[in-house]
């Protein structure tokens, strides 16, 4: 990639101004780097910009000199589109007013720096709730949330990233600014630009501010953590628990019990949820408007599946402690598995009703192939979104076991494919998967994205090495 000359870095400084920019390689570091440690970049310059109009001034920039930039957020994603090869790096972590909370529109606007967490506590100041809760919510901006259209713990009620937008304000690939802040619920004058830029992963735009989809807040929750014999028996129960509370599922979770065992392994303060050690848990968390009726649902749900055998035990959070202690065991599945080694890492997703087909069948498949391995599966059964984990037998040859990741993950993936699944469920393509997809996309799909895309950055300098 050709570097950018000094009269055009020049510019990109002053289009954002002392304070706005780095050339620091210390300070640039550890933007450069992704959590997994898979992906280690570089970039002549980093963009801090603190306003809309100083983003728009320096894609302006590098519109007129063809410059090729990364956007990136809270630096959390795990398929590595926010980390800049070359490119110049543009961080909108800067960008943090909470501009508007409404109660009566259950809507509010916020920059793209704002993280979820601090969305959530926004929200909370108006008596509502913004739903989309992440393990790295803390860290991980709206901004970069809806780039990738993220998903998290409590899809099966809310919906995905896209689900929660209402109006968008980005800087497009020629630096003019798309004001689509409304706060409407319906809006049917055309193309929807803020879907398009949702899930775009920076690609045909910079986010800079969003309107976000506000709900009550509950008041009562109850949540558990049972065991199961296999992940069929927790399709059913989910079936069962949607069908005993009309809605009332906020989340429901698996887990494998290898992944269990790494984090109580490797992570400090976490304990066993049950007496017992079943091979499959589930945690789960419902949720009502009327106080005492999740509690009242959830023991009548639970009482029902025991009775019936489709579940071995079962543990129900007596308060807040517990209920965190529960919800550390699920939230901590990466972050057990990291001291075990390398792993083959797989954000899938499949049909609900093919989840336990999905499991069994690819797991055959991989025991045979690397003999030894162990599978880590867990996720949002209720979305069909499983975290498929295969991690390096314990006495292997680390590397050898690396190089097998593409032939590995294609077995993964070609099964995904036959339950008409998606090898990206909510990371995105990224780096990762950008070149994978083309083997699942069909040309229709492929030739539109690409069309669009060259409609919108013909001189593909917006996040050039991800998507089509």
């Amino acid at each position: 990639m050709t570097q950018p000359s000094a009269a055009a870095l020049d510019a990109l400084k002053a289009a954002v101004g002392p304070g706005g920019w780095t050339g620091d390689p210390s300070e640039i570091a550890p933007w450069l780097k992704e959590w997994r440690g898979r992906w280690n970049g570089d970039t002549p310059l980093m963009l801090t910009p603190r306003s809309t109009d100083e983003v728009a001034r320096a894609v302006t920039v590098c519109a007129e000199h063809r410059i090729p930039l990364v956007p990136q957020g809270g630096c959390t994603g795990l398929v590595g589109g926010q980390i800049p090869f070359g490119e110049v790096l543009i961080s909108t972590r800067k960008l943090r007013a909470v501009r508007d909370v409404n109660a009566l529109d259950d809507a509010m606007t916020v920059e793209a720096g704002v993280t979820l967490l601090e969305a959530q506590l926004a929200a909370a100041t108006a008596d509502r709730r913004f739903p989309l809760g992440l393990a790295s919510e803390g860290t991980a901006t709206i901004g970069g949330a809806i780039s990738s259209n993220a998903g998290g713990t409590a899809v099966l009620r809310y919906g995905m990233m896209r689900d929660l937008v209402l109006g968008i304000e980005a800087v497009m690939p020629d630096g003019r600014i798309f004001n689509g802040l409304k706060r409407l619920r319906k809006d049917n004058t055309g193309y929807d630009l803020k879907q398009l830029l949702i899930g775009a992963e920076g690609t045909l735009g910079i986010v800079t501010a969003a309107t976000l989809k506000l709900f009550p807040v509950m008041q009562s929750r109850a949540t558990a953590v049972v065991g199961l014999d296999s992940p069929r028996a927790a399709v059913e129960l989910l079936a069962r628990a949607k069908a005993e509370t009309g809605g009332g599922v906020e989340a429901f979770e698996l887990m494998k019990r290898i992944g269990l065992e790494f984090v109580l392994r490797n992570i400090p303060d976490t304990r066993e949820p049950l007496d017992s050690t079943p091979p499959w848990y589930a945690l789960i968390e419902l949720a009502s408007g009327e106080p005492g009726a999740a509690d009242s649902a959830l023991e009548r749900l639970l009482s029902e599946a025991l009775d019936g055998g489709l579940i071995t035990d079962a543990a129900v959070a007596q308060n807040d402690a517990q209920r965190g202690d529960f919800w550390k065991v699920r939230e901590e599945q990466s972050a057990g598995q990291k001291p075990e080694g390398p792993g083959w890492k797989h954000d899938v997703s499949v049909p609900v009703s093919r989840v336990g087909d999905f499991l069994e069948e690819a797991t055959a498949a991989v025991e045979r192939f690397e003999p030894g391995a162990r599978v880590s599966a867990f996720g949002h059964v209720g979305d069909g979104n499983i975290h498929y984990d295969v991690l390096c037998p314990p006495d292997a040859d680390r590397a050898a076991f690396i190089a097998r990741w593409a032939e590995g993950s294609r077995i993964v993936h070609d099964i995904v494919d036959r339950y008409d699944g998606s090898i990206s469920a909510e990371h995105g393509l990224g780096r990762l998967k950008t070149e994978e997809a083309r083997r699942y996309k069909s040309p229709v799909e492929i030739e539109a994205m690409q069309a669009v895309r060259h409609a919108l950055d013909p001189l593909r300098i917006m996040n050039p090495a991800v998507l089509f």
